[in-house]
């Protein structure tokens, strides 16, 4: 199998290449959950669709973690291949393999035992209680196939392969969306449904994965004698990858208190931030796919003693991932209601969506920065930096403003939406100081 030299070639052509097949993929794998809360809507009640909403905010603490550990196995590659040197990451696929096979197996046994106490502690709204559980529940039993798809991809994009994430990932989106309607549509299946169509597109999307790798010209083998964990590997694992994933938590802690502030206001509250929770996705996807692209560029570059290079990736990414945020925040302030409808027909969620979606969608743009520049630190290594900042920004700011808007304007789901720009707005200001200070640090030490 042949990878991407991300030291090599024409900059902007390079990042492109590089990055435009992680926004496919990224495209594709928030369509699980959007797919999810859509076909919940056209075939159920809003009582699903607040399942489902809530449901999604506690299993992405999952996803968070996840890619958060497996980032830093992307630059711990992305370095090494820059080094050439072929032997550690084969030694860190490895190592990476077996550790997430056994971090998800605890993930699991933790999330099966506080699933319930997680959605009290979400005000979840009573009479959709038991169907969020059921959902959360089911898509727990799934984790060890979101952890290794996670750790296959991360290890594919280090080594300089955008590609072939993306094909197995939709291959798996294809299938989620058959077994959603199938079960949900036409069986019945309700939440049930959504989430068995979930776990099975996983699982289907990790061994077809493997699967192909195996059969190909790969660097790692798959062979039960590789799956050796080097103690060195695993502790650079950790120094990289704990401060990315500790930052990811802290930040859905914080979206979390919000969801359980939003449920104060009620059934149709719940709806209106799951409905949200899609779009920020969506519109920050361009943000997140050149965020991580950035992180596998910046590792490569830096292990060929390229700062430069990466220093140029990052603006180009940058304007790229600002110019798309824009387009959706155009769309909320002209038109938030066919936003909203495109997942439900509910006209009092809708009408309770309209003043949130106009004011939270200012932090598709916000996020945009914080994501971008960030992505380009943890390229550098410095993830210590990104987790206190983005830990400050979650549980200084964002948890305090939340409590303080909350507690005085209730239910006005417009004033809540500005919490979340605000908050990006004053993360964003200091990073690109923190940026702006490093590449004038590193340009005097040249």
């Amino acid at each position: 199998m042949q990878a991407l030299d991300l030291s090599e070639g024409s900059i902007p052509r390079t990042l492109f290449r590089f990055a435009i097949p992680f926004l496919a993929a990224n495209i594709l794998q928030s369509l699980y959950g959007a797919v999810d809360l859509f076909v919940v809507g056209k075939f159920s009640s809003a009582l699903s669709v607040a399942a489902v909403s809530t449901g999604t905010q506690v299993t992405q603490i999952v996803t968070s973690l996840i890619t958060g550990l497996t980032l830093g196995s992307t630059i711990i590659i992305g370095n090494y291949m820059g080094e050439r040197d072929y032997d550690k990451v084969k030694k860190t696929i490895g190592t990476t393999l077996t550790v997430f096979t056994v971090v998800s197996l605890i993930i699991t046994f933790l999330m099966l035992a506080m699933n319930s106490t997680i959605l009290k502690w979400l005000h979840t709204p009573e009479e959709s209680f038991s169907k969020t559980m059921e959902y959360v529940t089911i898509c727990t039993l799934g984790n060890i196939f979101i952890c290794l798809y996670n750790a296959i991809s991360a290890i594919l994009r280090g080594y300089g392969d955008s590609t072939r994430p993306m094909i197995f990932i939709g291959t798996a989106c294809i299938i989620n969306i058959i077994l959603d309607f199938l079960f949900t549509g036409l069986m019945g299946m309700d939440v049930k449904g959504v989430a068995l169509a979930t776990v099975i597109s996983q699982a289907v999307s990790m061994i077809s994965a493997v699967i192909y790798l195996r059969r190909k010209n790969f660097i790692f083998d798959f062979n039960f004698s590789s799956f050796k964990p080097s103690g060195e590997i695993v502790r650079k694992l950790g120094a990289v990858g704990i401060p990315i994933s500790f930052q990811e938590l802290a930040v859905r802690i914080s979206f979390l208190y919000l969801t359980m502030m939003m449920n104060k206001a009620g059934l149709y509250g719940a709806a209106v931030v799951g409905v949200g929770a899609k779009y920020d996705v969506f519109a920050m996807l361009s943000a997140t796919s050149m965020a991580n692209a950035l992180a596998a560029i910046t590792a490569q570059n830096l292990g060929r003693g390229k700062p430069e290079r990466a220093r140029i990736s990052l603006w180009i990414a940058l304007s790229f991932a600002l110019g798309v945020s824009f387009l959706f925040w155009l769309w909320a302030q002209i038109s938030p209601e066919t936003m909203i409808s495109v997942f439900t027909t509910d006209s009092e969620v809708i009408a309770a969506g309209i003043p949130y979606f106009r004011s939270a969608s200012y932090d598709y743009m916000m996020t945009a920065l914080v994501f971008t520049l960030n992505g380009y630190l943890n390229g550098r290594q410095k993830t210590l930096w990104t987790m206190i900042s983005c830990t400050a920004g979650a549980l200084l700011l964002r948890i305090p403003m939340v409590y303080f808007f909350g507690s005085h304007f209730g239910s006005d789901l417009g004033i809540l939406g500005m919490i979340a720009p605000a908050v990006s707005g004053i993360m964003a200001f200091y990073t690109l100081i923190y940026v702006l200070h490093e590449g004038r640090k590193t340009r005097k030490i040249a």
